[in-house]
């Protein structure tokens, strides 16, 4: 089992989970949860060197371009109504990476 890839997916899918926590209760801590953990998902994706990494990358940076506007949209001016939306591109943008990380897994898996 390659440890690295886990660690990789564990915290790919704690970014998905952690949006979809916030937009169930619209919370700054929740938000900010999210960011964290999409930053140290976006961090383990620079180094990966696969068929699909800069795809993987750039929807990560999405998210994050997604959701630290959102929590300044929550924190600083107060509008639910923008973080929320933010948050929701943020979520779509992580099913994408996780559908390539899916794909990519396969593909490994079809050269064995």
């Amino acid at each position: 089992m390659d440890w690295g890839k886990v660690v990789y997916v564990f915290f790919s899918l704690m970014s998905l989970t952690s949006i979809a926590g916030f937009l169930y209760e619209n919370t700054a801590i929740s938000l900010f949860v999210a960011a964290s953990v999409n930053l140290i998902s976006t961090i383990l994706k620079i180094g990966v060197r696969n068929l699909l990494s800069a795809e993987l990358l750039a929807s990560s940076l999405v998210a994050d371009l997604h959701l630290i506007p959102a929590f300044i949209f929550l924190v600083v001016l107060h509008n639910d109504s923008w973080a929320i939306a933010l948050a929701i591109g943020a979520l779509i943008a992580n099913v994408f990476s996780m559908g390539l990380v899916y794909i990519e897994s396969s593909k490994t898996h079809d050269e064995y």
